[in-house]
């Protein structure tokens, strides 16, 4: 069986592919994120996900199955209770979560809670709200700017988030604000899975601008992963984007911040151009946070079609010791209503130039498979109480 000196795992984050069996409890029934995209744009150019085989899997209106795909590719279901980041990323590496996240979109935050943050950060709270970061920025920057309020406010997401313009309230009093923040939220009636510190320049409307000075303050993982095995054995584990922030540093011994999906992936092709032994995990937050979430259908094509060129320059650089894995985390389909995202299976596709088969696999009934088949490839054991089986053996 064929082992890879580098595994490379792109979460091409938000990119599901058709709803779930239990999708009607989360009110997401009939959502299909990659294939509704395709059907609401007039061009859709996508052919390095198309040689892997992204449209034998999934129907595309404009894209054909590739004649012989490079790799395999099959659809993973979530075992864990959720739709969130943190649920679908914990789980790749191993973690069932049963417990979802809380969330506070319809309401905004209990008052118990702003009133601690208030006392302990000595600022009054605006906002409160579910919001996008613009518009929250476009309603109450001026304000805060002005009076030193601080703005905290929340989306579909299990997050509080907490603006600060970087030249008035100042990084380092946002991220104070974010630490009180974090440890207020610990208590399980509050519990989010992150407080982000949302940093921005502009002096008034029209001028605001989010700064890429961003920081996530996560939960801890509710147990090792495939990551820790991995850091433990000695190999690289080595992180780009919010990877660092989802799993609060766990089990990586590097990591690479991104300003864009654009430039994570310039990040990964920069790194395969490095030698090392192990695993990149690599996530790509645009898709979700730009285009998903605002429900912009074109925006997320127009991604997708910028990923596949960088995806061809990373392709170009594999050698018969690389294996490259491309999945998503969970759906957020622009077409749907709300803001939300949508409880989704997700495509797994995989491909090293050293395999000489091709093909569908079968459906897996959680995301796990890919933290097991990292796992077993470097030869380490998964962590105890960890789920997932290898599919190593039939990607060989």
């Amino acid at each position: 069986m064929k082992k890879y000196k580098r595994i490379f795992t792109i979460v091409i984050d938000s990119l599901g592919a058709g709803a779930m069996p239990d999708a009607a409890e989360y009110g997401d029934a009939g959502t299909d994120t990659l294939g509704h995209i395709s059907q609401s744009v007039e061009d859709f150019n996508i052919p390095n996900l198309k040689k892997l085989g992204i449209a034998n899997l999934h129907p595309l209106k404009q894209v054909k199955p590739a004649e012989k795909p490079l790799g395999y590719y099959t659809y993973l279901y979530e075992a864990s209770t959720g739709k969130d980041t943190m649920t679908g990323h914990w789980e790749m590496m191993g973690l069932h979560i049963t417990k979802p996240f809380k969330t506070f979109t319809e309401t905004g935050f209990p008052k118990e809670l702003i009133d601690e943050l208030s006392s302990r950060t000595g600022r009054v709270i605006i906002g409160n709200k579910s919001a996008s970061g613009t518009e929250i920025l476009d309603e109450l920057a001026e304000e805060e700017i002005a009076t030193g309020h601080m703005i905290v406010y929340t989306s579909a997401d299990s997050v509080l988030q907490i603006c600060g313009n970087e030249e008035t309230f100042g990084l380092e009093e946002l991220y104070r604000c974010c630490e009180i923040a974090r440890e207020i939220t610990m208590k399980d009636e509050w519990k989010v899975g992150r407080v982000i510190a949302r940093p921005y320049t502009g002096k008034k409307k029209g001028e605001f601008k989010r700064t890429s000075n961003r920081h996530d303050y996560a939960l801890k993982p509710y147990g090792k992963t495939a990551l820790d095995s991995l850091k433990a054995a000695g190999f690289d584990v080595i992180s780009v984007g919010k990877i660092y922030d989802i799993f609060d540093s766990e089990g990586l011994t590097d990591s690479n911040k991104s300003k864009s999906s654009v430039h994570g992936m310039e990040q990964t092709i920069e790194i395969a151009k490095k030698d090392f032994k192990g695993l990149c995990f690599v996530n790509l937050v645009d898709f979700d946070a730009l285009w998903g979430h605002r429900r912009n259908v074109q925006g997320y094509a127009q991604e997708l079609e910028k990923f596949d060129v960088k995806l061809g320059e990373l392709l170009g650089l594999l050698s018969k010791d690389d294996l490259l894995i491309i999945t998503a985390d969970h759906g957020n389909d622009p077409t749907h209503t709300g803001t939300d995202h949508t409880r989704e299976k997700v495509p797994f596709l995989a491909y090293s130039p050293a395999m000489e088969g091709c093909g569908r696999l079968e459906d897996t009934d959680t995301f796990a498979i890919i933290g097991a088949t990292i796992a077993e490839n470097f030869g380490v054991s998964m962590p105890e109480g960890t789920i997932g089986k290898s599919v190593l053996k039939k990607i060989n």
